[in-house]
């Protein structure tokens, strides 16, 4: 077994956990050469000439590259990291390189900001009987203005927003007190028991 072998089960791991989303190259310094590829995304094999350049620049003191990037043969972005494999008397003898393929990872990310990205307001003519719209707006940007979360209120935050809510004329429509009971999860009974206690 030459010395890079040894690092080849740790390669195979690697590739495991991220499959099929990551390459995992070992290059042997010697030869200028791979010397063990897992889950191949670059058609490379082998035996195949590793093209590294300026080998005899490698620090001394570093072991690791930050990530960089680079475009596959399909043209797919891939986020790689290299760590430089070194024998029991510090000299380098190999490089390992996994080879992350984001392109889906980008695809999300675009496909995310088009559904968040700003859309058009609310046709009136459609919404302006939405008293229920009209209560979550109220709702949501009283909790952002106290810091405060919907699911963590407690019974003195619920009737400080209830009163609130009173105050908006939250509870001129018919059905609004069983609305805003089931968005606090509380009876309709206890939010008129909070809107009459005042304390």
């Amino acid at each position: 077994m030459n010395e890079l072998e040894r690092y080849n089960p740790i390669a195979e791991a690697i590739s495991l956990l991220l499959f099929p989303h990551a390459e995992v190259v070992v290059h042997d310094l010697s030869t200028n050469c791979i010397e063990a590829i897992f889950n191949n995304l670059s058609k490379r094999a082998v035996g195949d000439e590793s093209s590294l350049d300026e080998l005899d620049k490698l620090p001394d003191t570093q072991d690791v590259f930050p990530p960089y990037f680079k475009i596959n043969w399909d043209g797919r972005k891939m986020k790689s990291v290299t760590a430089v494999l070194r024998n029991q008397r510090r000299k380098a003898i190999g490089l390992l390189c996994i080879n992350l393929d984001i392109s889906k990872w980008e695809e999300m990310h675009h496909f995310i900001l088009d559904v968040i990205k700003p859309a058009m307001e609310m046709p009136d003519f459609l919404f302006k009987n939405d008293w229920r719209e009209k209560i979550n707006t109220y709702v949501s940007s009283y909790l952002k203005q106290h810091a405060l979360r919907l699911e963590s209120l407690d019974k003195s935050e619920k009737k400080k927003l209830l009163n609130a809510l009173h105050k908006e004329g939250a509870f001129n429509t018919k059905n609004a007190a069983s609305y805003v009971a089931d968005v606090l999860q509380i009876s309709r009974a206890t939010v008129y028991n909070y809107l009459k206690d005042k304390s």
